[in-house]
């Protein structure tokens, strides 16, 4: 498991390393120098790849903990740690940003505990974008939840779901609710995590786990009961108990005492997690994070060049068109089509400074063979229409003229379909040049495909790939 976990770090260093190789080629050969525009725009998700390249180098597996107010998120992150170095207290919103503690667990295994404010705090839009950019940065999610789940917070849970993170439910304060609750508690973090109906009347007071019928169809349908590693019951910060003390004396007198933190199950859940998959987690965060920046730097690219592309799709259009028009041999049609159609798709990628991997060569093979199609398919349909062929109206135009106007509405009709197909060759380009520059060898796409298709069923990973669809 460990040499599989290192194989996926490896190839996600690979990947990271060929993307930064190829934007450095485009700063050395002055494609970015040449266009200060461009350059500028793409820049933060440059240094994203490098930051995230950095990450990976280091090792450090960052885990984020979100929840709503007062449910003791950063109680949990101090009782992990040991020590109450996050500020808590009894007023809502203590914790007004992120703030980050490193922990090393086991003294192996680097970790960067993230302290997050709550989700439903004032100033909710910016919070929000807070939010995000802790969840895009973070390896592994703790969910803090305690006692009644409001549709807030149920809500909450299916958005850090659609994040494609791991993420544990923790429910914390379990220690002011019996022993003979616990049971049903459990039961019914199972379905919520998984996106489920859930209802509970019988822990003392009713909790609110009734859902709208909408939120209920943001779940796949595919969903199923969180996995033993996804759910743990903590008390961070237990309620004070009263003890009876019997003096010697024969005196007998009450005190309060706090007992300790009950946080060993999800310090041994996370050192689980961590060691049999926190190497690979930490390289498929990796991958999503350059495979998002790659896909905004080709966003920006073909939306800034927009107008550019558009000229050079339709200078080969009226090219093609007219040497198809003009030519008369129709199997120099095919061959010289499918040559223009060839030097569009390298003009747009020169154009764009983005990769041409082998997945954008094969869906936009399929895109010319179809254009070559269609110039055959109007060969043979004038030649049945007209009588005869451009090739040979061409060359029996001398003995007889009105042949002249066969090769002319045979041209014609041909030509109409080149520039058709070069059009489509054309957009399709940049469709596939935006859209496949993370596919490919080592492509950050295929590479989380790669690990992925290697997890084992029992493992938080192999859940991430359900919710995300993928089949092997």
């Amino acid at each position: 498991m460990r040499n599989l976990q290192e194989t996926h770090l490896n190839r996600a260093r690979a990947s990271l390393r060929q993307v930064l190789s190829w934007y450095g080629y485009l700063r050395k050969s002055g494609q970015l120098s040449s266009n200060p525009e461009l350059a500028g725009l793409v820049k933060p998700e440059l240094e994203a790849l490098n930051s995230t390249l950095n990450k990976l180098d280091s090792s450090v597996i960052r885990i984020a903990a979100f929840g709503l107010v007062s449910r003791g998120k950063s109680a949990v992150l101090n009782a992990l740690l040991g020590d109450k170095i996050l500020q808590t207290g009894p007023l809502n919103g203590v914790t007004q940003w992120p703030r980050s503690v490193r922990w090393q667990p086991g003294g192996k295994v680097l970790v960067e505990l993230i302290d997050t404010p709550g989700l439903d705090e004032i100033e909710g839009e910016s919070r929000a974008d807070m939010a995000r950019v802790v969840v895009h940065q973070a390896d592994l999610i703790l969910f803090v939840v305690s006692g009644d789940i409001t549709r807030t917070e149920y809500q909450a849970l299916l958005e850090l779901r659609q994040a494609q993170k791991p993420l544990i439910l923790v429910f914390n304060k379990i220690d002011l609710y019996p022993d003979t609750d616990q049971g049903a508690i459990y039961q019914n973090l199972q379905q919520l995590g998984a996106g489920h109906h859930a209802t509970c009347s019988t822990w003392g007071n009713p909790i609110a786990f009734g859902v709208s019928p909408w939120e209920k169809t943001a779940v796949a349908p595919q969903a199923k009961p969180l996995l033993p590693d996804e759910i743990v019951m903590v008390a961070a910060e237990p309620a004070p108990m009263e003890v009876r003390v019997e003096w010697p004396d024969g005196r007998v007198s009450y005190e309060w005492e706090t007992p300790p933190p009950q946080v060993d199950e999800l310090k041994e859940t996370i050192l689980n997690i961590l060691n049999r998959e926190g190497r690979s987690l930490l390289a498929l965060n990796a991958l999503i994070q350059a495979r998002d920046a790659e896909a905004a730097i080709a966003q920006k690219t073909i939306d800034l060049r927009e107008q550019e592309a558009e000229d050079i799709i339709w200078q080969f259009t009226k090219y093609k068109a007219l040497a198809v028009m003009l030519n008369p041999i129709a199997f120099l049609d095919i061959l010289g089509g499918t040559v223009a159609d060839l030097a569009l798709i390298r003009a747009l990628a020169r154009l764009y400074g983005l990769p041409m991997t082998s997945y954008e060569a094969g869906k936009i093979l399929k895109t010319i063979l179809f254009s070559s199609g269609g110039l055959l398919l109007g060969e043979l349909g004038s030649s049945f229409l007209l009588g005869l062929g451009k090739s040979t109206a061409a060359i029996t135009s001398s003995d007889n003229p009105s042949n002249i106007t066969a090769f002319a509405g045979s041209a014609i009709a041909q030509a109409g379909i080149a520039g058709y197909g070069a059009y489509s060759v054309g957009k399709a380009a940049q469709v596939y040049l935006e859209k496949g520059c993370t596919w490919g060898q080592l492509g950050a796409s295929s590479v989380i495909q790669e690990i992925l298709s290697q997890v084992d069923q029992n493992t938080i990973l192999y859940r991430l790939r359900q919710e995300l669809g993928i089949k092997y």
